[in-house]
């Protein structure tokens, strides 16, 4: 579903500057039209089948991926900087060709890394082991240091998370409930209610943190600067060209050798100072792609703060809740005046830095006023879910999660607390299953 900031030129080496970043951050981020695409992009820890435990050696890894990489899939398959494993979808025409597609590919991947003696793990963090880096590359390199600046909730992100990250379309530019602003604006208040509805990271070295989404909390940790979202009292175009803007580059990048992390230095000032050397398009590409809001323009819109779901389907849940809600009038429409009210607990704080998200992160759904909003949700997407053409498979998994956790205020990260020596089994089918 990316579309890179850049992309629309034939000169990445071109020097930019200022005034043509703004436009050029203006037009692309939030392209406008009929809701028609989705996608999805799942993330995976990968554990040890005999027990989830154990630490992956580098050396079962490379020859995991080695055999990963000669299986055709639809989606793209990448590898995340702690061994994680991510699906990216392609754009879909529809929910149910999404999940076919979706569903296809993991089982492919599952066949292999079977083989293997490796499994696909649905945690939003690592319950059991410690971050470790996988992957030694510039980008990365250069990434950890710039993280490390905040504390070791960067090195936690890199290397022991994994999502669901949903992609809708922006909307069209006319108001409306599905209109380009009514949908950045849901995003960010339906966020928490997601937040809480999917928390699946509540320990950390198999101690519980506190949080029902740790992964949430790692968000937080990093900045408002890096991993937080813009002020939703201006209109998101120009207010997401701000904070690109104003957002600290993380690194600039070198043919050779490595990268280097510069410090405090913004995107408008590297326009204005050239130094040390001047930006370009493809930076500018680049630069967006270390943001990390939770709501993050693309040209589409990714909800980044769904944490990964237990089970093979799990991930199949946030993804139809999310579309159904976003992509059905009627439904856009009560999802809108139930997470109205949610406003006034976020002090005009953007998310996730704000009261309601961290409320969200720590207690799920045992936050009364999150229950209630997230009933309402899971009600109305039900409802829309024939409508956009979703078959019985989807259907009956939302409704099984409703009645398994929406309606009894319980999320995953409830059931992983409440087994022996803090989720120290690897779950069974039964357990996973709606």
């Amino acid at each position: 579903m990316s579309e890179p900031v850049g992309g629309c030129t034939d000169q990445p080496r071109s020097a930019v500057t200022e005034a043509e970043v703004e436009a050029l951050v203006r037009g692309i981020c939030f392209k406008t039209g009929p809701p028609r695409r989705l996608g999805v992009e799942v993330e995976w820890l990968v554990h040890e089948l005999r027990d989830p435990r154990l630490p992956v050696t580098p050396e079962r890894l490379d020859a995991a991926y080695a055999a990963l990489r000669t299986v055709p899939l639809r989606s793209a398959l990448t590898v995340e900087p702690g061994g994680q494993l991510e699906l990216s979808s392609p754009p879909a025409a529809s929910l149910t060709d999404l999940v076919d597609i979706v569903s296809a590919d993991l089982a492919a991947v599952r066949a292999v890394l079977r083989e293997q003696s490796l499994v696909l793990a649905g945690f939003g963090h690592d319950p059991w082991r410690i971050p470790r880096r996988y992957l030694r590359l510039p980008r990365y390199d250069a990434m950890e240091a710039c993280l490390d600046r905040t504390g070791p909730a960067g090195r936690a992100m890199m290397c022991a998370s994994a999502s669901v990250q949903v992609c809708v379309d922006a909307g069209y530019e006319e108001p409306g409930p599905l209109g380009h602003v009514r949908r950045w604006w849901l995003a960010h208040y339906l966020g928490a209610v997601l937040v809480a509805a999917f928390a699946h990271s509540p320990l950390d070295g198999r101690r519980p943190t506190g949080w029902r989404s740790t992964r949430q909390l790692l968000w937080e940790h990093i900045g408002p600067d890096r991993a937080g979202g813009p002020p939703l009292d201006s209109e998101p175009r120009t207010a997401w060209a701000r904070h690109v803007l104003d957002a600290p580059v993380m690194c600039v990048r070198r043919d050779s050798g490595p990268w280097e992390v510069p410090e405090g230095l913004t995107f408008r000032e590297w326009t204005r100072s050239r130094s040390p050397r001047p930006p370009t398009l493809d930076d500018l590409d680049y630069h967006v792609t270390t943001l990390f809001p939770p709501v993050r323009p693309r040209g589409h819109l990714e909800l980044r703060m769904i944490d990964a779901q237990p089970g093979e389907d799990g991930w199949i849940v946030p993804l139809a809740v999310t579309a159904a809600l976003f992509d059905d009038p009627e439904a856009s429409e009560t999802a809108y005046r139930t997470v109205k009210p949610l406003a006034e607990r976020t002090g005009g704080l953007p998310a996730p830095h704000n009261p309601l998200w961290r409320d969200a992160a720590r207690h799920g759904l045992a936050d009364p006023e999150l229950r209630e909003a997230a009933a309402g949700c899971f009600a109305a997407a039900l409802g829309a879910l024939p409508r956009l053409g979703a078959d019985a498979r989807v259907t009956d998994a939302v409704a099984a999660y409703r009645d398994r956790y929406v309606a009894r205020g319980r999320c995953p990260a409830d059931d992983l607390l409440e087994e022996p020596a803090g989720a120290g089994r690897r779950p069974n089918r039964k357990d996973i299953r709606p």
